[in-house]
């Protein structure tokens, strides 16, 4: 059986539906980066490392969406609170490499601690072809966003 075009209230719910999901992780993002002591951008390029692993200053700036000026200030401040090290980089000096200290991942995981027990308990609920759905949206969604962000940074394109 083909499948069938959503209905369009249904199509209207979801978008309302992920409207408020990105909100309310946006208010927590800055809940979070509070208690931390941090600012959201900073929070985010530590989010990025711990991802990643280590990345060139530019590279955080273009994740983050900061000019490579407000990136040397954050980096400067993440060194100094002891998140991060930022070295030369031995094949290119004038390249620097960012890295997460480990030792302070466990300070940037503990707010999340109970969020993420939640999230799991809710999504072992879900079938394994529910849950490669999901993980099918959240890609295509995740290659929007780059897309829209670079159509941001370079209107002509």
């Amino acid at each position: 059986m083909p499948d069938e075009p959503a209905p369009a209230s249904a199509i209207t719910d979801l978008m309302r539906a992920g409207r408020e999901m990105s909100r309310l992780s946006m208010v927590f993002r800055y809940a979070i980066a509070d208690r931390l002591g941090l600012t959201v951008s900073d929070l985010e390029c530590l989010d990025f490392l711990a991802d990643a692993g280590p990345a060139t200053a530019g590279q955080v700036a273009e994740r983050t969406n900061l000019t490579t000026g407000a990136v040397t200030s954050m980096l400067r401040r993440l060194q100094q609170a002891g998140y991060v090290t930022a070295d030369r980089d031995p094949a290119d000096r004038r390249r620097v490499i960012v890295t997460l200290r480990p030792e302070r991942a466990a300070d940037l995981e503990r707010p999340y601690e109970r969020f993420a027990g939640r999230a799991q308990r809710l999504v072992e609920g879900y079938s394994a072809d529910e849950l490669m759905l999901l993980v099918r949206h959240y890609g295509r969604m995740q290659a929007m966003y780059l897309d829209e962000l670079d159509r941001l940074r370079d209107p002509a394109r």
